[in-house]
């Protein structure tokens, strides 16, 4: 089999660790099968889509709306990177799995528009799958409604040209599409656990996403979730795309 691509940008190196490990367990692969590049320490360099099975981003403190001038060089160049990677990938229909930050990649190609409009505060919230959703061949294997963790600043204001909505909350009218056939993205985090959330709640303590005061309130209504079927994502994503 072809390795899958990992790509992230978190510079926490325990928290960028964790997310790679619950990928990897949620896909059911090997590390070798899994090959991860940290963004925000060193360039993408050339990505031939020829040598992978499909490509999966993860979520990071990144935000496509960040104002231009508190961008780190490291994520002007991962912007730069990935929206070049993203537009090749959109061109080939070539398998993609974007999750949180990967929605704000994929969400600006085409007419898209991703601001602070929609965002949600650190938690479990129900989603709802559209129609297209459920007959989607990777968001068919969720239930029609399930709970998931997620905790964004940014969301998808305006789909992608031609892009079909396929999942949303209450409060997010785009939590997951689909570009093509295979390239997809979801606004929330289809590897967490609850001890992973409760950890990145800590990382990210000094990052906004929340007061001081309700930190340990977060971590608390995050234990007593019932957050189990958005994993099942990864595993589907590989059993649809694992090639020679």
């Amino acid at each position: 089999m072809k390795p899958f691509l990992f790509l992230g940008t978190r510079a926490e190196d325990d928290v960028a660790q964790q997310e790679y490990d619950a990928v990897l367990a949620g896909c059911g692969l090997r590390p070798e099968e899994l090959v991860r590049h940290r963004l925000e320490a060193d360039p993408l360099g050339q990505v031939d889509l020829d040598d992978w099975s499909g490509i999966i981003l993860g979520g990071g403190p990144y935000n496509m709306s960040d104002a231009e001038d508190a961008k780190s060089p490291a994520q002007r160049r991962a912007e730069a990177e990935l929206r070049e990677l993203a537009v090749r990938v959109v061109a080939a229909d070539f398998p993609f799995l974007g999750a949180c930050y990967g929605i704000g990649v994929l969400g600006t190609l085409r007419g898209g528009v991703v601001d602070r409009t929609y965002g949600e505060p650190i938690g479990a919230l129900p989603v709802r799958l559209t129609d297209a959703g459920r007959d989607d061949p990777l968001f068919g294997v969720l239930p029609p409604e399930f709970t998931a963790y997620l905790g964004h600043k940014e969301a998808v204001a305006r789909l992608p040209d031609g892009a079909v909505l396929l999942a949303s909350t209450d409060t997010c009218p785009v939590h997951a599409f689909r570009i093509g056939r295979n390239v997809h993205a979801t606004q929330f985090h289809p590897e967490l656990d609850a001890v992973a959330i409760c950890d990145r709640i800590d990382a990210y303590s000094a990052h906004g996403y929340y007061q001081p005061h309700e930190q340990e309130g977060l971590k608390a209504a995050a234990r007593e979730a019932m957050v189990t079927e958005p994993v099942r994502l990864l595993a589907r994503f590989v059993e649809l795309h694992a090639r020679g």
